[in-house]
């Protein structure tokens, strides 16, 4: 099966909206984030967690932690292009990471990391994935599992610790 995946996973494009542009001239903070959920979604969707998903089984994906690198700006009318990779599953749990390209001069913009839950949305408890969809994941994770680990997967935000000065 993972011969017919994708890899990286490439569902999502789009364009910069004039609407979302700042006083400094390009795409403002937080429009990023609503463009990786547009991406989001078309993910979701392609491994089976869409609206219908929901519909039959009373159970979603919640968003449970994410970071996004702002790496290089993008203006009004930029082409958008978005790829995405499975890092890893397990059960109850999706780690994904989306990557953002200038469409056209194809360098990266930014990426976003996310991890995943499964939730019982009437209960809002995590339970693990039906068997199928789990079982797509994994094969999702396998065949992006040849793709280099993209270097800003797993950073976190910290302060450089400060020596004390004598």
């Amino acid at each position: 099966m993972t011969g017919d995946i994708p890899t990286p996973l490439a569902l999502y494009t789009d364009t910069v909206r004039s609407e979302w542009i700042d006083y400094n001239g390009h795409l403002t903070d937080g429009y990023y984030m609503v463009y990786f959920c547009l991406a989001t979604e078309a993910v979701l969707e392609y491994l089976g967690f869409g609206a219908a998903y929901r519909e039959r089984t009373g159970s979603t994906i919640y968003t449970v932690e994410g970071h996004i690198n702002y790496l290089r700006e993008l203006k009004q009318g930029a082409p958008l292009r978005f790829t995405t990779q499975v890092l890893g599953c397990d059960p109850k749990r999706i780690h994904v990471f989306h990557s953002l390209h200038h469409g056209l001069e194809n360098y990266l913009a930014a990426t976003n990391e996310l991890m995943f839950l499964h939730v019982n949305q009437p209960t809002l408890k995590v339970e693990p994935m039906p068997a199928e969809r789990l079982a797509l994941v994994e094969a999702v994770v396998a065949a992006h599992s040849s793709l280099p680990r993209p270097p800003q997967a797993g950073r976190r935000i910290a302060m450089p610790e400060r020596t004390a000065s004598l």
